[in-house]
C-alpha cells in the first residue's frame, strides 16, 4: 500500500531536462542551474531540491582536471615587429602618423568643422598626427617633435575632439565596416565585459587601491563584441569593485545597441551582479568560469564517461570561451605605450585615448586588407 503525500517537483522527465542544462553549462553554479530550472520547467524548486535531483540522476560537482598539452615543434620563437609593421609611407613623418587611405576613411569627421573667425592655421590632418604620436609613444605633450603643431594647439584641439566624442565616433564607424567585411552584422549581438587596473603616475587625479591585483591607479571597463572591438569603455578608481563599475559601461552600450542579447562575465560578476543586468536590460549574462577554481568545480554526467574537457597548452595555459577576446584587446591596447599606465588627470581625457587607440588600429587593418 503506498503511502500518501506530496508528490516530487522534480521526476524522469525533469531529470532530463536537468541533464540538459548541466550538459549546456558544466560550470554553472547551483543557483543558476535553479533559475535555468525553473525558465525551462516553471516549477518554482529550492536549490536543496535541485541538488537532490542531480544526485538522483547521478550528477555531481567535481574538480575538472586540466590536461596540458605537449609542446609542438614550430620552430624558434619569433618576437618583436615583423615587416610588415616597419612599412612607412612617403606621406608618414612616423610610424604612427595616418597615410592618405587611411586619412580618407575618416576625414570627414574632422573636416566638418565650420564656425566663425579666422581660417584654421594647422591641417586636421596634422593635428590627428600628432594625437596618434602622443598616444603611440608615450610622450608628455610639451615633447612634441617640430614637425607638428605646437603642442598648446594639439592638446586644445584634443581636449575638444574628446568632448565632443569624435574618437568614439571614428571607432564606431570603422567597426562597423570591419564587422561587414568579416562577414557580421553591423551591430553585434553579444558582447563581452572586462576590467583591467593600471597604475597611474603622480600626475594626480582619481585612483585608488586594487587590492586584488596589488595595482594602484584606476580601472578601464571594457565591453568588446566577440571579435575584440570596443563597444563601451569606462574609467573609475582602482578601488572600485568590478560588480559595482559594470552597471555603467553596460548602460552605454544598451544604449548604443539594444539589440546585444548575450553578456559574457567573468566569476568577478556573477551573482547579484548578473542578476541585476539580467534584470535591468533583459540581457543573457553568461558567467565564465576558470575550470580551476576552486570555489567551484564541474557537473559531472553519468553517460559521459568524463568529465567536461579542458585542455591547456604546453605551458598550462587553458583559453577560456569568450573570455580570450576581452583579454586579447587589452593586449592590443597597451601596444600604446600612453596606455601602459594613467598619465592624465582627467578621466574623460584617459577614455578618449582608448577609443583613439582602437580606430588606429581598425584604420590601419581595413587599408592594409583593402
Amino acid at each position: 500500500m503506498s503511502r500518501g503525500g506530496r508528490p516530487k517537483k522534480i521526476g524522469e522527465e525533469e531529470k532530463a531536462v536537468l541533464r540538459e542544462i548541466v550538459e549546456a553549462s558544466p560550470m554553472a553554479t547551483l543557483e543558476e542551474i535553479t533559475a535555468a530550472f525553473y525558465a525551462r520547467t516553471g516549477i518554482s524548486a529550492h536549490s536543496a531540491t535541485v541538488r537532490k535531483g542531480l544526485r538522483d540522476a547521478g550528477i555531481r560537482r567535481e574538480r575538472a582536471p586540466i590536461v596540458q598539452s605537449k609542446p609542438a615543434d614550430e620552430g624558434p620563437a619569433r618576437y618583436g615587429y615583423q615587416p610588415h609593421h616597419r612599412d612607412q609611407r612617403p606621406e608618414q613623418r612616423y610610424p604612427s602618423c595616418l597615410t592618405d587611405a587611411e586619412w580618407a576613411l575618416v576625414s570627414d569627421l574632422f573636416d566638418n568643422e565650420s564656425g566663425r573667425g579666422v581660417p584654421p592655421r594647422y591641417s586636421r590632418r596634422a593635428l590627428v598626427d600628432a594625437c596618434c604620436y602622443v598616444v603611440r609613444t608615450g610622450c608628455a605633450w610639451r615633447m612634441l617633435p617640430a614637425e607638428f603643431p605646437r603642442w598648446q594647439n594639439v592638446y586644445r584641439t584634443f581636449r575638444r575632439w574628446a568632448a565632443a566624442g569624435k574618437f568614439e565616433v571614428m571607432h564606431d564607424r570603422l567597426r562597423a565596416q570591419w564587422r561587414e567585411r568579416e562577414g557580421r552584422s553591423a551591430e553585434p549581438s553579444a558582447a563581452v565585459l572586462d576590467a583591467q587596473s593600471t597604475r597611474s603616475s603622480p600626475q594626480g587625479g582619481p585612483n585608488g587601491f586594487d587590492a586584488g591585483k596589488k595595482v594602484k591607479g584606476r580601472k578601464r571597463n571594457l565591453i568588446v563584441d566577440t571579435l575584440g572591438l570596443l563597444i563601451a569603455v569606462t574609467i573609475s578608481a582602482a578601488s572600485v569593485q568590478d560588480r559595482d563599475a559594470a552597471p555603467v559601461p553596460v548602460a552605454q552600450a544598451m544604449d548604443k545597441y539594444p539589440h546585444i542579447e548575450t553578456l559574457f562575465v567573468d566569476n568577478g560578476y556573477a551573482g547579484q551582479c548578473a542578476a541585476a543586468l539580467r534584470d535591468a536590460h533583459q540581457l543573457n549574462v553568461d558567467v565564465v568560469r576558470h575550470p580551476a577554481n576552486r570555489q567551484g568545480g564541474c557537473w559531472r554526467h553519468p553517460d559521459q564517461g568524463e568529465l567536461f574537457p579542458v585542455t591547456a597548452d604546453s605551458k598550462g595555459f587553458v583559453v577560456l570561451p569568450k573570455r580570450w577576446v576581452v583579454e586579447r584587446t587589452h593586449g592590443w591596447n597597451e601596444r600604446s605605450r600612453r596606455l601602459i599606465m594613467h598619465h592624465d588627470r582627467r578621466i574623460d581625457v584617459s577614455e578618449a585615448w582608448v577609443w583613439l587607440t582602437g580606430a588606429r588600429m581598425l584604420a590601419r587593418r581595413l587599408t592594409a586588407t583593402a
